[in-house]
């Protein structure tokens, strides 16, 4: 069999197989760090802008927050893919991508730690100049060291293993949500912070430190490197970046591989990976709507009317109910929690406590918590909620009106553990979501590197632009079960992420040994402080254009999808790279 025959991997010898698996590791632990954020980002947003005594965060602050969490992150990314893809080609791609592991899992222990947005930002800025510094390096290294006719491949399937590190952080978060729900994640603390699940999970994003002892050890800088850092070309070379663009042909290249790193990074930053979101608010309402439909309700409306009738119960209760905790007999209807807050606010003001009072202490409204005054509709809705049908059948509250403290205690109770029902069960479903877009993206991404074999790489990426695209507008106007996690989540990952494959194969393609690091660097990286706008426009869309929309994102996602339009645009003007050796 001669080696045209011979698959690509038959090519590869032990130190190949070496230098693929470390940064492999690298990379997939990068992606994990970001999954983490990715699924930690609104329980961080619900804790760090929650009110006084634990009160729930306004939805529309976590919606508007969340996206600039994550255009924050888009820029450290950004800044540190930029710094340190010129120091990769300046001190070496094995030593540099040490310093990268390093600064992304020191900072994602410290996010941990947050006590504000503000530091929450900061601290996730800073995460990200050593994620986005570690896939340059990552794969110049692997570029350079692998044979030629093995390159693609292997770049094709290092990206596609990132996919592995996606994955992990669904596991971590699947594990850490039973662990909350069967042994009480959440009320230990650790100096002083309370071990919520998100905390933990980015306290877990420092072991791939640990790495680092391995890069030392044993990674060796390429030769092709080695060669390039002694020319007199590379001494010359006082500014890369002004090397990068002395030549019409880099400085070429260099800005078309950016609008295409645009495209792709704001359809995933800042439309697909908000499919998590979504998720979290559809499940919510879907098992809701399951609590509801077996008469769950009336043990909230009993609850209240027995506290109206006999209000000193209210400080004996021994859980801790939150607004957010009820339910009511309709989808869309929040006066449950509403009237709960107002039983709260009053027995803080040590005032009376009857129908009437709660009622016209709503008419003031609460501007502290987002409240406005009631309208007489309002009013008599909920004066019809508490008066009426007191006898229901399964009103957990027997007569509903006088019960004795057991009754209410229980019905405390059972709204506590039904609350937790559902919120263990949200994290389960939004876990799957992130595990079944990853099993897709695996698929997509190695796929890029087999079809661009034989098509090339331009018709590929076209081709992935286009069902991206298509994909992910179809998703996010369509999800509202869990059994589409199964169906559609996947699909959108193989679409959308296959763009991914294609960057990691065809970027170090259009450099030369002494320009990847950089050339590759600022493809990817200035296509993120551009992408930056993504998460925040989205934000906007959420909080202006969309903010009377039972979900924002679905309808905001859809819109941002022309997007990937821009990529499609500039591909006629890219070279075509399949089958030539990487440019010296």
């Amino acid at each position: 069999m001669n080696s045209l025959q011979r698959p690509w991997y038959k090519e590869l010898s032990r130190y190949h197989w070496f230098v693929f698996v470390v940064a492999a590791l690298g990379w997939l632990f990068d992606t994990m760090d970001q999954q983490l954020f990715t699924l930690a980002r609104t329980p961080a947003m619900q804790e760090l802008f929650a009110g006084p005594g634990g009160a729930a965060a306004d939805k529309a602050i976590v919606d508007t927050y969340g996206p600039w969490a994550t255009s924050i992150f888009l820029m450290g990314w950004a800044t540190g893919g930029l710094l340190f893809g010129v120091l990769g080609d300046r001190y070496g791609r094995a030593k540099v991508m040490m310093w990268t592991i390093l600064v992304y899992s020191l900072f994602t222990g410290i996010s941990a730690f947050s006590v504000t947005f503000w530091d929450f930002a900061l601290w996730r800025f800073l995460t990200g100049l050593g994620v986005g510094g570690e896939f340059a390096v990552g794969v110049a290294l692997v570029a350079e060291v692998m044979p030629d006719r093995a390159r693609p491949f292997a770049l094709g399937l290092l990206q596609a293993l990132s996919a592995v590190g996606n994955i992990a952080a669904a596991l971590i978060n699947l594990g850490l949500g039973e662990y909350e729900q069967t042994l009480g994640l959440g009320t230990a603390t650790l100096m002083g912070f309370k071990l919520s699940r998100w905390r933990v999970m980015f306290m877990i994003g420092t072991v791939p430190a640990l790495l680092c002892i391995v890069i030392r050890a044993r990674l060796k800088e390429p030769e092709r490197w080695q060669t390039a850092s002694h020319s007199d070309a590379a001494k010359r070379t006082l500014d890369l970046y002004r090397a990068l663009f002395y030549d019409p042909v880099w400085r070429r290249r260099a800005l078309l591989g950016v609008v295409l790193a645009t495209s792709g990074v704001i359809g995933l930053w800042g439309i697909g990976f908000f499919a998590v979101d979504l998720n979290l608010s559809i499940f919510r309402k879907v098992f809701e709507a399951e609590a509801r439909s077996q008469s769950e309700s009336n043990w909230d409306r009993a609850l209240l009317r027995s506290l109206i009738a006999e209000p000193d119960r209210f400080k004996d209760l021994k859980v801790k109910l939150k607004p957010a905790d009820f339910i009511s007999t309709a989808a869309e209807n929040k006066d449950p929690a509403i009237l709960w807050d107002a039983i709260g606010e009053l027995t803080e003001q040590k005032r009376e406590i009857s129908l009437a009072s709660v009622l016209d202490h709503l008419d003031t409204g609460n501007p502290a918590k987002n409240r406005k005054p009631q309208s007489a509709d309002d009013r008599r809705r909920r004066e019809d909620y508490l008066a009426g049908e007191k006898n229901a059948s399964g009103d957990g509250g027997g007569d509903g009106a006088a019960d004795h403290g057991a009754a209410i205690a229980s019905n405390a109770d059972r709204i506590a553990a039904r609350s937790k029902a559902i919120a263990g069960r949200v994290t389960r479903w939004t876990s799957l979501t992130s595990m079944m877009l990853n099993i897709g993206a695996f698929f997509g991404i190695y796929g890029f590197s087999l079809v661009s074999h034989v098509i090339g790489r331009r018709l590929t990426f076209a081709i992935a632009f286009v069902i991206a695209g298509l994909s992910t507008a179809y998703v996010f106007l369509n999800i509202s079960s869990t059994s589409h996690v199964f169906t559609m989540i996947p699909l959108m990952g193989f679409c959308q992420l296959s763009l991914f494959g294609g960057y990691a194969i065809y970027f170090p393609e259009l450099f030369p040994t002494r320009l990847r690091s950089t050339g590759t660097s600022f493809c990817y990286n200035v296509g993120r402080f551009i992408a930056a706008i993504g998460p925040f426009t989205l934000g906007v869309l959420n909080s202006k254009v969309f903010h009377n929309a039972p979900e924002p994102y679905r309808y905001s996602g859809a819109v941002m999808c022309v997007v990937f339009l821009l990529g499609l645009m500039v591909l006629p003007f890219c070279p075509e790279t399949r089958g030539q050796p990487l440019p010296d």
